[in-house]
């Protein structure tokens, strides 16, 4: 097996290389993984279910692939797994268990990653905190008394601390990239429509919900967008992928980009220091490197347009609960507190007033793509701030609006974009002065992945980015 400083100085892509060369088997780099799994993940409370002798058996069968071996963990949201429990962030769905694979699943086995298990999510996905009754809390590697964002916290949390290079992630309304900023990763949300999301969803929430990664550099990133992305059988719309892959094309930097930037909130609030400074730094490396920076805001109604698609992603929740008698509190049983008010905002949705939303979302997302018919690239902060401190999303008590209150403050500059449906990276650019994650989010125009991912690749290689925390 490799060691741990072995380890921890290579990514996806170069593991990857490390065994088609012969310098160490494929099993041993599962292996690998599957040590720093269990030596890491009491401290940070990242994976809540293991399947690694599964993993292992199933190495024989695709030891041909170029990612046969390489570790990967799979969010406890929306990636069922034949035979693996998905539990959906949920006490009362611990054990469930289907008998197929999604469409991402089954492409990411074919390639040959060991699929080691799950890593925790928040019921539901409902919270940019990973704090659950069902798995508990996951804290933040670089400092165990914040939280490690979500809802992909468990998957920010197990790749920051270096049990692996990266891992699956999903993204509603920022789910991928806040835990990307808040542990100092890469987390792309793609185009809507570029990775598929079935067979078991068509149109998952009016496509505001992505499935992608968070992961360590930016080649890993698109090197598992190369496997992931494409339509599948019966899907209801799809974005083309390039003809020229993904890992490939970022070798090459863009062209000169017109980037515009924000230091502020959409509506001109201020946001934390270092989120500003975060933004201004990498203006600066932005212009140094060629490209024609702006500071300008899109003009859009940010704060509507957020309302609005949250209330359309908690009414589509009444669709899981369809034959399910749901009359009483008894029968919410097992649910959070804030999920059970959720759950009652959905069930009290009039079917019109649901299609109203999402037309609403439409004309607001409309005046949204005018900033980008002037620009290729929208640069904001990814988050207002670094990971806040374990409890300041609770779950367990409180009012709902207060909540939802609370968690777009912490995060205004993502959720635009799952209802836009565009390419958005959040890039580890920055840490606090006691070494808190702060990162940047980039924005493309729709279907243009590619770009964004060949400016992403140039700033990583004009940085000195810090993607792994101490080893505590």
């Amino acid at each position: 097996m490799l060691t741990r400083d072995e380890w921890r100085s290579h990514d996806l892509v170069g593991l990857s290389e490390l065994a088609a060369s012969g310098q160490v088997s494929r099993r041993d780099i599962l292996k690998t993984a599957i040590r720093e799994i269990e030596d890491l993940n009491p401290g940070v409370n990242a994976v809540v279910l293991t399947r690694f002798e599964e993993a292992l058996d199933a190495l024989d069968d695709a030891a041909t692939e170029r990612f046969a071996g390489m570790p990967y963990l799979l969010k406890d949201l929306h990636a069922p797994v034949r035979g693996m429990p998905l539990a959906n962030g949920s006490e009362r769905f611990k054990g469930t268990v289907f008998d197929f694979d999604s469409t991402t699943v089954a492409r990411l086995r074919a390639a040959g990653f060991g699929l080691l298990g799950r890593t925790a999510s928040p019921e539901f996905g409902l919270s940019v905190a990973t704090e659950s009754a069902a798995w508990g809390i996951t804290r933040n590697p670089w400092n165990p008394e914040h939280g490690a964002g979500g809802a992909s916290g468990g998957a920010g949390a197990a790749v920051a601390a270096g049990m692996l290079p990266a891992a699956h992630a999903t993204d509603s309304a920022g789910s991928i990239r806040i835990p990307a900023a808040f542990n100092g990763l890469v987390g792309l949300k793609p185009t809507r429509g570029l990775n598929a999301f079935g067979p078991h969803r068509g149109d998952p929430n009016f496509g505001l919900s992505h499935e992608h990664a968070v992961t360590r550099s930016v080649r890993d990133t698109a090197a598992i967008l190369d496997v992931t992305a494409g339509p599948d059988a019966g899907c209801p719309y799809f974005t083309a992928r390039p003809t020229t892959p993904f890992e490939t094309l970022i070798v090459t930097p863009p062209d000169a980009l017109k980037i515009g930037f924000v230091t502020t909130r959409f509506d001109g609030r201020a946001v934390h220091p270092d989120s500003c400074e975060a933004v201004e730094r990498t203006a600066r490396l932005l212009a140094d490197l060629g490209h024609h920076v702006t500071e300008e805001r899109p003009d859009f109604d940010s704060n509507a347009l957020t309302d609005l698609m949250i209330r359309l992603l908690m009414g589509s929740l009444a669709g899981l609960f369809v034959g399910m008698p749901l009359d009483g509190e008894s029968d919410l049983d097992g649910f959070e507190p804030i999920t059970r008010q959720a759950i009652r905002f959905a069930q009290g949705t009039a079917l019109g007033t649901h299609l109203h939303r999402a037309a609403q979302v439409n004309t607001h997302v409309r005046q949204l793509a005018g900033y980008f018919a002037r620009f290729d690239i929208l640069l904001t902060p990814a988050t207002d701030g670094p990971a806040p401190v374990h409890g300041t999303l609770r779950m367990d008590h409180g009012d709902l609006d207060a909540f939802l209150d609370k968690l777009f403050a912490i995060s205004p500059f993502t959720a635009p974009f799952n209802a836009s449906g565009q390419p958005a990276i959040a890039l580890p650019v920055h840490q606090t002065p006691d070494g808190l994650p702060v990162g940047v989010q980039l924005v493309g125009r729709f279907a243009q992945d590619a770009t964004v991912l060949e400016l992403a690749a140039q700033l990583e290689q004009a940085s000195d980015w810090q993607t792994l925390a101490p080893v505590r």
